[in-house]
């Protein structure tokens, strides 16, 4: 995943590992003896296996509010005894995702949301999650449209750098908020909404890795505080059972929930989690000549593409760098549906419409599903002059 920051070159390769645990004290599943302790997501059917959980947990991580399943930590042979009994759905590792990478940028012209802008829709009312690495709270073109934040993982560094819990460690987060909703304040950059509620849901850490468990909870939080958008440019190439029943949690309650397909490409039916999941839709990176990014995954369950090569958007610290990235891609579509939810659609109406009025680029259905994300054409403006 190539990323340029001040004009400057770099490599930053993030693997998508989903086996193995950060936490000291614990072991890898796989690699566990009966007696090693593991980190362990239990699903449970009924109060008797959460309570079969609880009894055999030498620590509770966390239980979660709404979704039936907690995080444990417990001697390998217990976990296993768990996974067999008919109370519990399954019993996973809490195993690990990351961030999956990293002018008006030219994104943004593309997907023609500056003609909705310049009809008047802005996203005014609007709430876009972005769960990352957090949101940099003082940036010039994200302050004015934050509202609450919440860490799951908290922001490493002294008060200066790290005023909220909450606040971006990375630089990840910063980029993907500025491509969903940056201010029009003449300055800087300019998002697909302009003035939606940004909220800051950390939950990757300064290296931009975070637990299944975190990453669930925090998508559970999105859903409880009635949020319109969960935005996740993140992932792993497993699955985790308990972050699916987050996101079937979220869709449930009304949350319009996105994430990247991943930085496999070259590759074919690479798409990595949670995007596979059917609840939620996936995105696609595409370049300024409309082709497919070449680091981009492909497969079935790309349902969208948007613009994710070379995308100029805020860092912590008030600047602002080109990014590359499903990652970036990923936060386009966020913007657009919270345009579409601020006018009073509904999750599945607004994905229903993204999907319908998609523009055809002639790129494979596997590539980029219903095709280029069009913002002025979903909210019913003509951009045939683009």
């Amino acid at each position: 995943m190539a990323r340029k920051a001040n004009g400057v070159s770099r490599r930053n390769v993030l693997k998508l590992t989903g086996g193995s645990l950060a936490m000291a004290g614990t072991t890898g599943l796989a690699a566990a003896k009966p007696t090693d302790q593991v980190e362990v997501n239990v699903g449970f059917k009924s109060e008797r296996g959460r309570a079969m959980a609880r009894s055999s947990a030498n620590e509770v991580v966390r239980e979660f509010n709404s979704i039936k399943a907690m995080t444990i930590r417990v001697p390998k042979q217990a976990a296993t005894a768990l996974g067999k009994n008919p109370n519990v759905r399954y019993v996973e590792e809490n195993g690990q995702m990351h961030a999956l990478a990293e002018t008006e940028p030219w994104g943004i012209d593309r997907v023609d949301a500056d003609v909705a802008h310049a009809n008047g829709d802005t996203g005014a009312g609007a709430d876009i999650a972005i769960l990352d690495t957090g949101i940099d709270s003082d940036h010039p073109d994200l302050q004015a449209n934050i509202g609450a934040g919440r860490a799951f993982t908290k922001c490493k560094g002294g008060p200066k750098s790290c005023p909220n819990d909450w606040d971006d460690d990375n630089d990840h987060g910063t980029h993907c908020a500025g491509i969903a909703d940056a201010v029009d304040n003449s300055q800087g950059v300019i998002g697909v909404s302009t003035e939606a509620t940004l909220h800051a849901v950390k939950v990757l850490n300064k290296r931009g890795s975070g637990s299944f468990s975190d990453i669930a909870a925090g998508v559970e939080y999105v859903a409880d505080q009635g949020w319109d958008v969960a935005s996740m440019s993140l992932g792993a190439s497993s699955g985790s059972a308990a972050l699916r029943d987050a996101c079937q949690y979220a869709v449930n309650n009304g949350v319009f929930v996105v994430a990247a397909a991943g930085n496999s490409g070259p590759c074919s039916d690479c798409v990595g989690y949670p995007a596979a999941y059917p609840e939620v839709m996936a995105v696609s990176s595409t370049n300024s000549s409309d082709g497919l990014s070449s680091f981009s995954s492909t497969g079935p369950e790309v349902e969208i593409a948007a613009p994710g090569s070379d995308v100029y958007s805020t860092i912590p610290g008030g600047d602002y760098a080109s990014f590359s990235g499903t990652s970036m891609a990923t936060p386009h579509v966020a913007g657009a549906a919270g345009q579409l939810m601020a006018n009073g659609a509904s999750n599945t109406q607004a994905r229903d419409t993204l999907t319908n009025t998609a523009e055809n680029i002639g790129l494979a259905d596997n590539e980029s599903g219903a095709g280029l994300l069009d913002v002025a054409a979903a909210l019913g403006y003509d951009s045939s002059d683009n």
